[in-house]
């Protein structure tokens, strides 16, 4: 990373934590209500191909000491409803706001692996985590609901484990390349507007 795009993401961190601590603590305690503990959701994620890292979410299931691999139409029975909200408007994805303070993502770069698929796939992330993972990239923007509609089909974790892998993997990789290719400040300043706005629609 470099030190423009480190303080980039410092400035842009603290004005928005301040700007949205009013929803980040109603989103908390509307989860500790409706659904009870804990609030978070911490998981290991990978920054590099041997160094892994706890990335923060807020919970949207129901906790199982099975859970493992990306989520899938297997894992949907376990979504709250609370949880469809917050996906669905990507507000579970604030609490990462703390990785970016702590220098373990970006706002912007390829989604943060899990171990096993870093593993799997050396010689494809051994590229693509060449740049630091974010909460959004080129590859959130332009596939993700591609994925989910993909995902959605499966009904077991070998399923969602077959799709994720041979699908889903090399074309959010090629994705991912592209914006390593050519990743400047202004394109991932628009690349967090272009998420803001698909969130909102």
């Amino acid at each position: 990373m470099t030190f423009s795009k480190r303080i980039f993401d410092l400035i842009v961190a603290v004005i928005l934590s301040i700007v949205l601590l009013p929803v980040i603590v109603i989103t908390s305690l509307a989860i500790l209500i409706l659904d009870g503990r804990p609030v978070f959701f911490i998981s290991e994620r990978m920054h590099s191909p041997q160094q892994g890292f706890q990335l923060i979410k807020f919970r949207t299931m129901k906790p199982s000491i099975e859970n493992r691999g990306v989520s899938g139409g297997d894992k949907n029975a376990r979504i709250t409803r609370t949880g469809r909200f917050l996906r669905r408007s990507r507000l579970d994805e604030l609490p990462q706001l703390f990785n970016v303070f702590r220098g373990d993502i970006s706002f912007v770069g390829p989604r943060p692996p899990l171990r096993q698929y870093v593993e799997r796939f050396p010689e494809i992330y051994a590229q693509v985590l060449l740049s630091r993972p974010g909460i959004s990239g080129l590859a959130s923007v332009l596939y993700h609901e591609h994925e989910e509609r993909l995902l959605e089909r499966s009904t077991s974790l070998d399923e969602t484990d077959a799709i994720y892998a041979r699908i889903c993997i090399p074309r959010k990789a090629k994705l991912d390349l592209i914006y390593q290719a050519n990743r400047t400040l202004c394109y991932d300043i628009k690349i967090m507007l272009m998420t803001v706005f698909k969130s909102l629609r």
